[in-house]
Order: C-alpha cells, then structure tokens, then sequence
C-alpha cells in the first residue's frame, strides 16, 4: 500500500470502510432480493431472522458515515480558518445534493426522465453540511446543546403528522416525517431522510472529531470512547425496555420469543430515532476503542473503502443496478422493467421479481471484491495528488 502523503485516523477510516462495506449489502438486497422493492424486511409477520438481520446489521452505515461526515470535517478545519471550512463545508454541500438529485437518482432509477426522484442519504450530507457551515461559528458548548436537541428532541414531534401536498407539509416531510409526494400519473418523489436529526448527528461528529486533535492523550480518548459507548446502548435499553421514549414505534412481546426479541431491535429509522441512533452509535464508539491501534491485511482492506467513500458509493450503485439488468437478461424477464421510472415503481411492476438471499450474500461480496482494486487504484491517486483541490470534493 502507498504510503500516504499526510498522517490520518486510520481507525476512523476503517470504520467508514466497514460500514460502506455493509452498506453494498443493503443495496444488493435491494436489487436482488424477492420483492424487496416494495416488501419490508423487519415487517414481523413476514420477515425472517436472517432476513431481519440482513437489514438490521446495514442500519449502522447511514449514520456512522454521516457521523463521520462531521468528524472528518472537524479534521479538515483544524490547520484552517473559520471562513475557509465554511466555504468548503457550504460548497461541498451544495455540491453534494446535486450530486443527489442529478447522479444519484439516476444510478439508481436509470431513468433519463427522472420521473421517480429519491432523496437519500447524500441528500442529507450535503444539507448537514450547509447546516454545519454555519454552526461552526458558534461556540462549541452551544452546537453540542443544539446536537443533542435535534437527536434526543426531535421524537417529541413525532405525533405532529402532516397530509397533502401543501407547502407546509412538503416543509415537514423534508424536516421530520418520512413521504412520499405523486405529481400527476407518472412522476414519484420519495423523502427518505427527513433532515432534523441528521443534521444534529453531523454537528455532534463535529465535536467528536476534537478526540482526534494531534495533542489529545490516546489513552484518554479510548476511555471516553468506552464510556460512550456503552453509554449509548446503555440508555438503548433503559429506553427501550420501558417503552418510555424515543422511537416512533414501541416494542411488543409477540406470539414467540424470537419475534419478541426481533421487536425490541426493530426500531425506526426514517427519521433516525435517538434508540436507532443509540443502537448504531453505541457499538461504533465502541469499535474505535477495539480498533485504535490495529493494523493489518484485513484492516488493511477496509481502509480502501474508508477514504475513498463517495467514489466507492456511486460506482457500487452503477455496478450493482447493472449486473441487476444482466441478472434479468440471463434468467429471464424484462430488461426494461429494471428502468425503474415513477410509473413502474407505483405500479409494482417488480412486485414478484427476486432472487434467495443466498444470491444477495454471494453477488455482495462479489461486488466488494469487484471494486476494491478500482477504488485501491483512486485512493493512491487521491494520497499523491493533494494538491488537486477538486479531489476533496470526490
């Protein structure tokens, strides 16, 4: 492995590689799997614990990398002035949700219409960001407070439920309540990430990334990295176990105990919930205490994905959208209806195509192994060319 230029957290970078690794899993599942365009995985009365498990052990990739989204922006500010971070961060974010609406929708759909826009996890970056470009100017007692109102607070809205398309409602479907909007006959916008936690979540990364300043002691970083973590999945427990607060749907013992068990963990993440978010962040923290000082090949291998995660994101998406079409094309079937337009997807034209989750599991480490020489290749060119300022955009 080439040597890079300037020193980084190898942990993080391994965590981010791990949870982008994850993440391909989710989406092969979603190309791949029988009817997963339109069944729900953790729906308890059709799922299965594999199936179950298979979409819960992906819910850690969204918000770890926004996490560390703010993380790694607190570390690109550290040897810069306030206004420059703020023009990157703002910038970027801009940058980011074009690169939603325009690129990534189409990865996705392959539809040069753009009748069914989806707005995912990109999104939510790039608006955190612009949030975040701002917050920093504030002080860092006052963007923790607001960090930790936007994420434990903003369950407290969840009764608040708006209907239609007006103004209002589109507002609160992009800031707290998942939806989805129809335009006519043919054209579908889905709201997947509704923003106010997301955006808390990034300004908390921001602060974590003070753990990781050249003259903070390691061993008291780990200790605080131990105590937040088991912190979070501490108060998991407590909150969920008492049904008390902070997630949209409460558990519920059910007619066996695997179901019971498949309940407590099935918690919501449209918006994230502070119980998805504890579940997800606690055992994180919790890895970067393990990983502080490990290095090897299999470290090694997840690095790669970790520094080059959005190159990785968009090549995985194009990859695994086309061998879906080539999946079809070989077994049988309509090439065509894997050009998922607003029209296709309201009419369930995928409704019965699938494949075992055995495929899911194979295709997924295929397309790991697939892209992990093209994504090693970039990650040496983006380590010998820092002087190229478009390639912190990439």
């Amino acid at each position: 492995m080439t040597a890079l230029n300037k020193p980084r957290i190898e942990s993080i970078d391994i965590l981010r590689g791990v949870v982008m690794v994850i993440m391909a899993l989710d989406h092969v599942r979603d190309y791949f799997h029988y009817g997963s365009f339109f069944i729900d995985p953790t729906n308890l009365q059709t799922t299965t614990p594999l199936l179950f498990f298979t979409r819960f052990i992906t819910n850690f990739c969204a918000p770890v990398f926004v996490f560390l989204s703010g993380t790694s922006a607190f570390l690109y500010g550290s040897n810069k002035s306030k206004p420059a971070l703020f023009k990157f961060l703002f910038t970027r974010g801009i940058w980011l949700i074009f690169l939603e609406i325009v690129v990534n929708t189409f990865i996705w759909t392959f539809d040069v219409t753009y009748s069914l826009q989806i707005f995912q996890v990109i999104f939510a970056i790039g608006f955190s960001m612009i949030c975040l470009s701002f917050l920093i100017y504030l002080p860092r007692k006052v963007i923790l407070l607001v960090g930790i109102i936007l994420i434990a607070g903003h369950n407290a809205l969840d009764n608040i439920v708006m209907q239609g398309q007006s103004f209002q409602s589109i507002i609160w479907y992009f800031l707290h309540q998942d939806n989805a909007l129809v335009y006519g006959s043919n054209h579908l916008v889905i709201l997947h990430y509704p923003l106010i936690p997301w955006i808390g979540l990034m300004a908390l990364g921001y602060l974590f990334g003070s753990f990781y300043k050249k003259d903070f002691d390691v061993s008291l970083r780990k200790k605080w990295l131990f105590r937040l973590g088991l912190g979070s999945l501490f108060l998991f427990v407590i909150l969920r176990g008492f049904n008390v607060y902070g997630d949209l749907m409460p558990w519920s013992v059910q007619d066996t105990t695997t179901k019971s068990i498949l309940s407590f963990f099935k918690v919501t993440k449209y918006p994230p919930s502070l119980l998805f978010l504890c579940i997800t962040l606690g055992p994180a923290m919790l890895f970067l205490y393990a990983f502080e000082n490990i290095k090897n090949k299999i470290t090694d291998f997840f690095l790669v994905f970790g520094r080059v995660p959005l190159f990785y994101y968009f090549l995985h998406m194009l990859v695994i959208h086309i061998l879906a079409i080539i999946g079809i094309l070989i077994f049988g079937g309509n090439w065509q209806d894997m050009i998922v337009t607003g029209k296709s997807f309201m009419s369930e034209t995928l409704k019965t195509y699938g494949y075992s989750l055995f495929i899911v599991y194979v295709i997924w480490i295929s397309v790991v192994l697939l892209l992990y020489p093209l994504c090693k290749k970039y990650m040496t060119y983006k380590s010998n060319n820092k002087d190229k300022w478009w390639l912190s955009y990439l």
